[in-house]
């Protein structure tokens, strides 16, 4: 009798025991894009954190660009998570795959005041305030010299692999630019592109380009949107636009589009994280000047999206705390 009470009772604590890992567990193991751009990286290591020491995930990070994460999403399954998707270039395909079960956009708006389009320098509007249209601008190609060939105007554009930079070059078509003597500016990295817009500001030279909100240049150097005109037509936009150049031969000239930004997971998300790893996602919402904060602060410290995730959710508990559990944000405070 007491060697079976023994066994019941080791039984019993090895049943717990196991059961706890299971618990501990019952995330499994996810991958999350960690773009190409700040804000896309702070909040890839935010949702690590959360994920893991609130939820028990075990989370891997792993390099992405819009559309390489995407096709690989769509095609592999993985990674489960692209916290930051810019889905106006590929919102056909996407509707196709969320209908199909194979991806959810579970989180349509995961930054307030979002946008973007093409921006100049307030000291640019200082000395030529006329200069508040495209067609305007695309008038006086002499003011924003392009760095290789000044006698060309500059035109800067997005780093290879982001959606944008196919939009901008079947634009720059659309708006017959190089007619009206402008070249494309191959900014190469994102890093490039900040860099571009940061040199002409300090130096009080002109800048002309595509860019984007909420972010840190935005704010720090009070850029300024160019009126772009009517949007020329959903057609236009989805069926050219956004497409590779062998697949948009009349680009119509056009606003931007309203920008869709999406947290967009694979299938297999929603089946690991369960209910509360999808409910986390669903409420995790950053308000644009609190964003535009963290990539400022990212910017003067020098500091990578890990450092500025564990900034966020010591400095800002009121925001995040009212995406998680009470139990998950104890588990992540006590962690910090």
């Amino acid at each position: 009798m007491k060697i079976k009470k023994i066994l019941i009772s080791l039984a019993l604590v090895f049943g717990l025991t196991s059961f706890g890992s299971v618990a501990n567990a019952a995330c499994g193991k996810i991958t999350i894009a960690n773009m190409n751009w700040a804000s896309a990286n702070f909040m890839a290591e935010v949702d690590k954190i959360i994920l893991e020491k609130g939820y028990g995930c075990s989370v891997e990070l792993v390099p992405g660009a819009t559309m390489p994460t995407f096709t690989s999403m769509q095609e592999k399954g993985e990674p489960d998570v692209a916290p930051e998707f810019w889905a106006n270039a590929a919102i056909v395909a996407l509707n196709k795959a969320v209908d199909e079960g194979k991806m959810h956009s579970i989180n349509k708006a995961p930054i307030t005041g979002l946008g973007e389009g093409w921006w100049v320098l307030p000291a640019t509007l200082e000395k030529h305030p006329e200069l508040t249209t495209a067609e305007a601008i695309l008038a006086r190609p002499d003011l924003f010299p392009h760095p290789e060939d000044p006698s060309k105007g500059g035109f800067h554009i997005c780093p290879p692999g982001w959606n944008c930079e196919l939009s901008n070059r079947n634009h720059f078509r659309a708006w017959d630019m190089e007619a009206k003597g402008w070249m494309i500016v191959e900014t190469g990295s994102a890093a490039g592109l900040d860099g571009s817009i940061a040199k002409a500001a300090e130096r009080g030279e002109n800048w002309f380009g595509y860019y984007w909100s909420p972010t840190a240049l935005i704010g720090k150097y009070n850029m300024q949107a160019v009126d772009m005109g009517e949007y020329a037509g959903k057609d236009n936009w989805d069926n050219c636009i956004v497409k590779p150049e062998q697949e948009c031969a009349d680009p119509k000239k056009t606003s931007w589009v309203k920008s869709e930004v999406f947290t967009i997971t694979t299938d297999n998300f929603k089946k690991t994280a369960g209910k509360e790893g999808m409910k986390y996602l669903e409420n995790r919402t950053y308000p644009g000047p609190v964003m535009n904060g963290m990539l400022v602060w990212m910017g003067e410290n020098q500091a990578e999206g890990a450092d500025a995730a564990i900034e966020f959710l010591k400095t800002q508990e009121s925001v995040w705390t009212k995406w998680v559990s009470s139990s998950a944000a104890k588990k992540i405070k006590e962690a910090l």
